[in-house]
């Protein structure tokens, strides 16, 4: 496997902040890298580096000659009036036949395919771009949080997409679903060191909660030995008779040293309001029709969500996901119909239209106090203000320095400080890194409220919903089955698409898929093949099953690491040649 690019002994910093501290990691073909860290770590600087638009204060970064670096572009790259196709062909210079078919990929078609890209959605747009970025047939893509806006079924397109693909990527994302679809490998960036990991997502992070619970034991087992050795020295140092075994345990007590746990970091902990639980509807919605003065999006909602539930809004792009939520929270009136809450329903709102009215004279701390319930103690507000990555002297910053992405925090820490019996969430989680997502999802399963919301985050999705609504074609309906059911449905639908546009693809006017015979080879050179292929069975099965052993055996973390990704070379190489050897004994038949 040819190494694409390296990064060695990087340094970066901003001010204070080290973002890179002599990171060092190697990216090689077709291996796909799931990149993770928390909010603020510098993933999203490392792929500016890597990219070329920042550089390093000291270290470098090792291309390799035939590297082509593809990344997903942010901004707009349209022309005014002008089709997807068109805009296809102009950005990629590839005939329209090449451009149809890799836009087909991601169900680009028609009237997407041929209309004004302009007028497309948010998600269809992005579709569009992801086809470009493709026709110029990079061996390494860069996407940095690549389903933030998506909708499910765009993600399950490019998912799709990823595991038939024979480059190499590099994905930022805290969608866990995705990265354990996507990508074989782990890259983790903390306290400015890259580590790589030689396998998916879970599997890292198991390995991570695993070696921490083994260092506080450790630890713990430590603290023990030194508390006993400590009294025995007190007890003894002064007598003569004992002060020589005084000394010795001395030099033992010197030899313990407590485990430097990486862990360490602060861990995020969510707490929401703590309220009674209700009984009945907590909002019913009859005969609703919603959307705006020149446009109708639904009509004919019928729809009641039950206190205590944790209701999925689901559905495409431009569907009206959200146009849903801000109609039930009269941010948006209906155009005909009726909404009716529950008696006291106490309704927190978290959506781009309030974050983005916050006051912007006040700090964080002075929001955080206006919106906590009275009684609040100043360390229960300091602790919600680090949930969402506040840290010390950040409190004090006024909301009018804040980015986006920082006021979307602070508004979410300032919802749940209240007492609101009813959440309504549009997609909590895109601001936030893995570890703080989970912790949301563990405070929203210990609330004993409702909550209605929405989000691209599969994982986050599957853990918290209880029942999924779905806004599609013009109708609200209760889709009757739990989030996983729903998924199923959406993943059969895309499979059966696939399979129809392939066989489309394949169809000739004969009826039959041109093939060409290949040459049959001599029957010796494959006898000789299948002889080699099962000598390297036998050995690569017995190195897998000595790595076994030893992995069991040891308590070190550094070589457990070593002694897994060894595994796991020793176990796809093993795959790879018992595979071989099935093709070998079919050819020679």
């Amino acid at each position: 496997m040819a190494v694409l690019l390296q990064i060695r002994d990087a340094f970066k910093s901003y001010g204070e902040q080290q973002l890179l501290d002599g990171a060092e990691a190697t990216l090689i073909d077709d291996v796909k890298v799931g990149f993770i860290g928390r909010n603020g770590a510098g993933k999203s600087t490392l792929l500016r580096v890597l990219l070329g638009d920042e550089d390093l204060d000291r270290g470098e970064i090792v291309k390799h000659p035939n590297l082509r670096l593809g990344y997903l572009r942010q901004h707009d790259p349209f022309q005014p009036g002008e089709s997807a196709l068109e805009f296809l062909i102009r950005d990629s210079g590839q005939p329209d036949w090449k451009c149809g078919e890799i836009a087909g990929q991601f169900e680009l078609k028609g009237a997407y395919l041929e209309g004004p890209v302009g007028e497309l959605s948010g998600g269809w747009q992005t579709r569009v771009k992801l086809a470009a970025l493709l026709l110029h047939e990079p061996n390494l893509l860069l996407l940095d949080e690549p389903t933030n806006f998506l909708d499910l079924r765009t993600q399950i397109l490019l998912e799709h997409f990823l595991r038939d693909y024979k480059r190499a990527c590099l994905i930022v994302s805290h969608d866990r679903s995705f990265l354990k679809a996507t990508c074989s490998h782990t890259l983790d960036l903390s306290r400015g060191k890259l580590k790589m990991y030689a396998g998916p997502i879970d599997s890292y992070l198991e390995m991570v909660e695993e070696q921490r619970v083994r260092d506080e034991r450790t630890n713990a087992s430590v603290a023990a030995k030194q508390k006993q050795l400590q009294r025995f020295i007190d007890k003894n140092r002064a007598n003569a008779n004992t002060a020589s075994q005084a000394r010795s345990k001395a030099k033992q007590l010197e030899r313990l040293q407590l485990s430097e746990m990486e862990s360490d970091e602060p861990t995020t902990f969510i707490r929401t309001p703590e309220v009674e639980p209700g009984r009945g509807a907590a909002v019913r919605c009859h005969g609703l029709a919603m959307g705006y003065p020149d446009f109708t999006v639904a009509t004919d909602i019928d729809i009641e969500i039950e206190h205590g539930e944790r209701a999925a809004i689901v559905g495409d792009n431009g569907q009206g996901k959200t146009t849903f939520l801000r109609t039930i929270v009269d941010s948006l009136a209906p155009i005909s119909g009726n909404i009716r809450w529950g008696y006291h329903c106490d309704i927190g709102v978290y959506a781009q239209h309030v974050y983005g009215s916050l006051p912007p004279e006040q700090t964080i701390i002075e929001y955080l106090e206006y919106k906590a319930i009275p009684g609040t103690t100043t360390q229960t507000l300091l602790q919600s203000a680090g949930a969402m990555l506040f840290h010390g002297q950040a409190v004090k910053k006024k909301i009018k320095v804040l980015s986006g992405g920082e006021r979307a925090r602070l508004c979410m820490a300032g919802i749940l400080l209240g007492e609101h019996n009813v959440l309504v969430l549009d997609e909590p989680g895109n601001h936030l890194d893995v570890e703080t997502v989970e912790a949301l999802a563990n405070a929203l399963l210990n609330y004993k409220g409702t909550v209605i919301f929405t989000s691209h985050d599969r994982h986050f999705m599957q853990r918290v919903a209880t029942c999924v609504i779905e806004v599609r074609d013009g109708h609200v309906t209760n889709y009757g089955a739990g989030y996983d059911a729903y998924l199923y449905a959406v993943n059969k639908e895309i499979e059966e698409g696939e399979r129809a546009r392939n066989a489309n693809l394949a169809k000739t006017p004969g009826g039959k898929i041109p093939t060409k015979a290949a040459p049959k080879r001599d029957q010796r050179k494959i006898r000789k093949e299948i002889s080699k292929a099962e000598k390297a069975i036998a050995r690569l099965d017995e190195e897998k099953s000595t790595l076994n052993a030893e992995l069991l055996k040891t308590t070190d973390a550094e070589e457990a690491m070593r002694l897994h990704e060894e595994f796991t070379r020793v176990s796809d190489e093993l795959e790879a040649n018992e595979e071989r050897w099935c093709e070998l004994q079919e050819e020679l038949e």
